[in-house]
Formats: C-alpha cells, sequence, structure tokens
C-alpha cells in the first residue's frame, strides 16, 4: 500500500462504536454534533489545530499552524504495557510500535503529507522520544532504535529538528551513561542520521521574539508562539532568564537532575485562544533550608492563561494550584501511557472551581473502567467527557479569529478517524 492509498483509506466512511450511544447527558450534545459518527474533517487554512495522540505508550502532540506549517512535538515509545494491571490499553494495538502509529496518523491529517516541518523532543525520556527500552529493531545503519522519532522518520521527513541542549548535550550539566534513560545515545543516532538526509538541527533557544518556530507557507495574522521553558531555565515576561537550578548545583555539587524538569515549554496564541505545552515540566526542589519548592511555581509568574493546555508530566503529581490558577483553561488534555496518570490530587486541582471560575473538560485520553470504579464518587469525573473512557485521539481545532473552538474526540481503536464526539466552545476572555 502506498501512501496516497493509506491516506485515502483512512478517509473512509466509520461506524459510530457501540460505547458511544451511552454517554452522560452532559455530554450528549457532543455526541449528538453532526460530525460525529463521520471521519475527522481535513484541515481547512486558517485554523489553528492540536492533535493529542494517543497510543497507551507515549506522548505526542502534533500541531498545524494556521498556514499548514507543521510541528511534531515528541515522538515516544516505551514499554508502558508491561506495568500489569497498572497499564493503560495500548491502541489501535501492539502489532505496531508507536512511532509508525504516530506517523501513520500524521500522514492522515498532513497537508502536506510526510513533508513535516519541525520536530521538538522536549526532554531526554523514551516515552518522549523513543529509545532502546521498546523498538522494532535496530536501524540499519546501527546507530539508533526504530523506535519513536527513530522510526517515524521512516515514514516523515523532517525540515527541522530542535533539542533542548543539542550539539553538546551538557546542559546544564554533562550527562553520564547512568543518566540515559534508554535513550539519549539513540536520540543522538537520530540526529545524525537526521543530517545525513538534509534535516536541520538546532538547539531550542529561550530567548524573547524568538522566530524558531515560525510559520514557513504564509501569513497567520494573530499567530504567534513563545517559549517559556528549557534546561531547568524559565523566560521572564521581561526577557530575562530565571535559571531555577544554578543554586541548586553549586551547594549539593550534584551530578544529575531531574530529566523532566529540564523539559522545554512553549505557549502558543492565535487572537484569544491560547495553548501551553511543556513536556514534562515538574520537580519538587530541595533548598538549603530544608523546605522543598515546586518548579510549576516559577511558570506562574510568566504564562499567563491558556484555554487549552497539555498536562505536565502525563498530570503525574504535576499542575500546583496557582499554576491552574494563572492558567484558567477551559480544557487540559493528559497524554498518559499509566493508570496512575492524571492522579486524583491533579483531577482534583484541575477541577477546583474555588481557583477559578467556569466549566472545564478534563481530558486524560483515556480513563479505564477500573479507575472509573474507583474514583465513581470523585466530584472531577462530572468534568471528564465520557468520549475518552475508551481512549480516544483529542483535536482541538481553532477557526480564524480565535474565538471559538471545537473539541473532537477521535477513535484511537482503529485508524478511521471516526469522530466519537465533538463539543463547541467559546474561547472565555
Amino acid at each position: 500500500m502506498n501512501r496516497r492509498e493509506f491516506i485515502a483509506g483512512g478517509a473512509a466512511a466509520c461506524a459510530l462504536p457501540s460505547w458511544a450511544a451511552m454517554f452522560a447527558q452532559a455530554f450528549a450534545a457532543g455526541a449528538r454534533h453532526p460530525a460525529a459518527g463521520r471521519a475527522l474533517a481535513p484541515w481547512q487554512s486558517g485554523h489553528f489545530q492540536m492533535h493529542f495522540i494517543y497510543t497507551g505508550v507515549s506522548e505526542t502532540v502534533f500541531l498545524l499552524y494556521p498556514d499548514g506549517t507543521s510541528l511534531l512535538i515528541d515522538c515516544g515509545d516505551h514499554p508502558a504495557h508491561k506495568r500489569g494491571k497498572y497499564a493503560v490499553p495500548i491502541l489501535p494495538g501492539l502489532e505496531r510500535h508507536a512511532g509508525e502509529w504516530i506517523a501513520r496518523y500524521v500522514l492522515r491529517v498532513n497537508p502536506h503529507r510526510e513533508k513535516v516541518d519541525y520536530m521538538l523532543l522536549t526532554h531526554y525520556h523514551s516515552d518522549h522520544g523513543g529509545g532502546r527500552g521498546y523498538h522494532a529493531g535496530l536501524a540499519p545503519n546501527g546507530e539508533y532504535y526504530l523506535s519513536g522519532f527513530g522510526q517515524a522518520m521512516e515514514w516523515l521527513s523532517f525540515g527541522k529538528a530542535i533539542d533542548r541542549a543539542w550539539p553538546t548535550f551538557d546542559d546544564p550539566l554533562p550527562r553520564r551513561p547512568e543518566d540515559d534513560i534508554w535513550m539519549l545515545a539513540h536520540m543522538q543516532g537520530v540526529y545524525r542520521e537526521l543530517e545525513r538526509r538534509g534535516t536541520v538541527v538546532e538547539r531550542f533557544r529561550l530567548e524573547k521574539g524568538s522566530d524558531q518556530l515560525r510559520p514557513l507557507h504564509g501569513d497567520a495574522p494573530d499567530f504567534a508562539f513563545r517559549p517559556l521553558c528549557a534546561n531547568g531555565r524559565v523566560l521572564m515576561p521581561d526577557g530575562t532568564v530565571r535559571d531555577l537550578y544554578a543554586d541548586f548545583i553549586a551547594w549539593t555539587k550534584t551530578h544529575s537532575l531531574n530529566e523532566n524538569a529540564m523539559s522545554i515549554g512553549l505557549k502558543f496564541t492565535y487572537g484569544p485562544f491560547g495553548f501551553y505545552t511543556a513536556g514534562d515540566f515538574e520537580d519538587r526542589q530541595r533548598q538549603r533550608d530544608g523546605s522543598v519548592w515546586e518548579i510549576e511555581e516559577a511558570m506562574t509568574e510568566t504564562v499567563g492563561q491558556a484555554t487549552v493546555a497539555k498536562l505536565d508530566h502525563h498530570g503525574n503529581s504535576a499542575m500546583c494550584e496557582n499554576l491552574v490558577a494563572a492558567l484558567k483553561s477551559q480544557v487540559y488534555v493528559g497524554c498518559i501511557w499509566d493508570w496512575f496518570h492524571v492522579d486524583d490530587a491533579t483531577m482534583t486541582r484541575l477541577a477546583d472551581r474555588s481557583l477559578y471560575d467556569g466549566d472545564r473538560l478534563l481530558c486524560p485520553g483515556i480513563l479505564t473502567k477500573e479507575r472509573r470504579a474507583r474514583d465513581a464518587q470523585r466530584p472531577w469525573l462530572k468534568d471528564v467527557p465520557e468520549a475518552c473512557y475508551e481512549g480516544a485521539h483529542i483535536v482541538v481545532d481553532v477557526p480564524p479569529g480565535g474565538k471559538e473552538f471545537s473539541v473532537s474526540f477521535v477513535s484511537a481503536a482503529d485508524e478511521s478517524m471516526c469522530v466519537v464526539s465533538q463539543i463547541e466552545m467559546k474561547t472565555r476572555i
């Protein structure tokens, strides 16, 4: 099957899964939406889209700018299915690895098919980039694994790759072999191969006014992005950079840091609409006086409101109260691969109306029946669309002007791109 046939097949008519008929009354309007039961409509020029691709083993977000510029943020592959009773369903299935599932998804929705303008790895963990822990074999040149980005690039071509610490990989500290969570050497091999194929590889620039991820295919009025964090530093509104770990490194003489805290973070805006994403940006840092400080507190000083927010660290012991209050998001999306991701304490904070007023959707991608049974009496459950119960890709589409948007829940059980439910929303200003 060639790419053209593959893409055409993905747009075929789909049958609404039987469980979709079970929607609760609160989300019945979404299930009755005219788009429900049909394949997801193609991207339209002038629309900003966020595709949160569910696999059950990785975190991946694919963006389409209003001019059609494409950005793949993370593409992991992780042995999450070995978590036993704590594993979530792997969808569409284990017959392919996540890198291939993700690439096939991109081929179905990208207006430029296999040509992806940007790829960005937020940090060096295998569930975000792939690696030797879970793969479909060694690459032909023996330098990396067919896993995550290393597998996706067999299907996709990338114009530019962006890494937090390329090419020396020593910011803010040199990495030791024992610090490699199955994947740094893998990504070094991936980058070498990408360069051989003509991809430009760059270090992420944490600077005010950066054009590193600019639109490439035309005008995109009212659309902008700005860097937020990388390598344990946060960019302040005035353009200064706050180093969260310089003092900690100095007094502890540590040789390693929490890799999650090194994540790249970004904010995109389209008129009044805002989108926040920051990889696994989360850590509890011990201070000289023995107290513990959550680094997400630093993000509250710069991020501002965001209509849609991807949860830091899969929603696992993340999203502190002050960050939730600062974001005031209408939609929270968790890219999960574990039963414990988006834990009860995090869900409780996200749903807390005392932090800010207004309805919100809590979208963990999947909420297993075991988890629903355990948390059946939790107040936050009413904010979770039932379309997430069985596993769904979540697609946010923002038309020109950014004053309204839709949230589509697309079946992850197969490649039909069937819309299970779609909810129309007004951007809260």
